[in-house]
C-alpha cells in the first residue's frame, strides 16, 4: 500500500479567504447564481437540505388528514472566496435571495485557513 503525503505551509494571513455558507429558499437559486456570476464568483456547491428556524414549518392537508411539516426544503450554497470577493458575494446573495418574507434564509461567514486545488496543487487564492 502506498501513501502520498503532501505538505503545505499553513496560511499565515497573507492570502485571507472566507468560507461562505448560505441557506436560501429553493426558488431563489437561479437569481442567486446569476448575481454571484455578475459579482465575479466562479464556483459554488449547492446541496438540498431541510430545516427550520423561526418559520417553524407549516400545516398541510393530505387525504383529509392534517399534519405538520416541521422541516422545510432549503438549499445550502457553499463558496470559498478571497476577502475581496467575499463582500461582493454576500451582497449578491442577500439581494438576490431576499423576498421580504419569513424564511428567506441566513448567510454564515467564517475564515478559511487554506485551499488546495488537487489537480495542480495550487494553494489559497490561486486554488479558488
Amino acid at each position: 500500500m502506498c501513501f502520498v503525503v503532501l505538505k503545505h505551509q499553513l496560511n499565515q494571513g497573507n492570502n485571507a479567504m472566507k468560507w461562505i455558507t448560505a441557506i436560501i429558499k429553493p426558488f431563489t437559486l437561479d437569481d442567486v447564481r446569476e448575481a454571484l456570476g455578475e459579482a465575479g464568483i466562479n464556483g459554488m456547491t449547492v446541496t438540498e437540505v431541510k430545516g427550520f428556524g423561526r418559520q417553524h414549518g407549516h400545516t398541510e392537508l393530505y387525504r383529509g388528514a392534517e399534519y405538520v411539516v416541521d422541516f422545510l426544503p432549503k438549499l445550502k450554497i457553499e463558496i470559498a472566496a478571497t476577502d475581496e470577493q467575499a463582500e461582493r458575494a454576500i451582497e449578491a446573495i442577500s439581494t438576490a435571495a431576499r423576498t421580504g418574507k419569513v424564511g428567506d434564509g441566513k448567510i454564515f461567514v467564517i475564515d478559511l485557513e487554506q485551499a488546495i486545488r488537487i489537480r495542480t496543487q495550487e494553494i489559497d487564492a490561486d486554488a479558488l
